[in-house]
């Protein structure tokens, strides 16, 4: 049976364990790799650079695409490793699904709110990733597909994101996925729409560039975002 296929349980009967990976997930989600790689390597703060942004995309801006791939991997990771954990750690199956839900929810909670920026941070969408890819391949893959073609046609990485997190609990509903999972994966959607605000404000006015391009905004020191 496919862990889309599971039943949903309440998360009041989750026992006090799990919520400690909850918070766990969201103490690791809130990790800045990005700007932490960029002020090792380069000494940039990636929040007054390019587009403000402490995610993979302005870390290759910053530092170059190895590093960007590098930031991109950790930030990855900070939502598939919990959630995968969450496999090993909860026996029961409908707990181990509402679970891996809240776990990889808090990551991204984390990334984009982090305790440790005064609760600024990212978009989401690599951590997002992660806990997607531990929870159901198979979704990722139909919101990487979303993403690969809306990069391609159009080449703003911005709109690709926000076209495969709406991808995401779409899939869910098609394939008949439990009611945990597919409020996870609605919320993310809704998070990474809330962190691409000013992405689609620029689409909308013109001035996104485009894959290849360098960001014109020069955000002020104390954006996080």
């Amino acid at each position: 049976m496919s862990l889309l296929e599971l039943g949903d349980a309440s998360i009041f009967d989750l026992p006090l364990p799990t919520w400690g990976l909850v918070v766990l997930g969201y103490l690791l989600g809130s990790v800045p790799f990005g700007l932490l790689i960029a002020k090792w390597i380069k000494g940039v703060d990636l929040r007054t650079f390019g587009s403000g942004n402490i995610g993979a995309t302005n870390a290759m801006r910053a530092c170059g695409r190895g590093w960007g791939y590098v930031v991109f991997a950790l930030d990855f990771l900070k939502g598939f490793g919990p959630v995968l954990a969450c496999i090993w750690l909860i026996e029961r199956p409908d707990y181990r699904l509402l679970a891996q839900v809240l776990v990889g929810t808090a990551g991204v909670l984390g990334h984009c709110y982090s305790i440790y920026l005064r609760f600024g941070g990212g978009k989401g969408v690599a951590t997002g990733c992660g806990a997607i890819v531990a929870i159901a391949p198979v979704v990722f893959l139909w919101g990487g597909i979303a993403w690969l073609i809306t990069r391609g046609l159009t080449g703003w990485s911005g709109l690709a994101s926000i076209l495969m997190g709406c991808t995401f609990p779409l899939a869910v509903w098609i394939d008949g996925g439990p009611k945990a999972l597919l409020v996870g994966a609605t919320m993310l959607c809704g998070l990474i729409i809330l962190r691409h605000r000013s992405n689609i404000r620029r689409m909308w006015n013109g001035t996104e560039p485009r894959a290849g391009e360098k960001h014109a905004e020069k955000p002020a020191a104390r954006q996080h975002v």
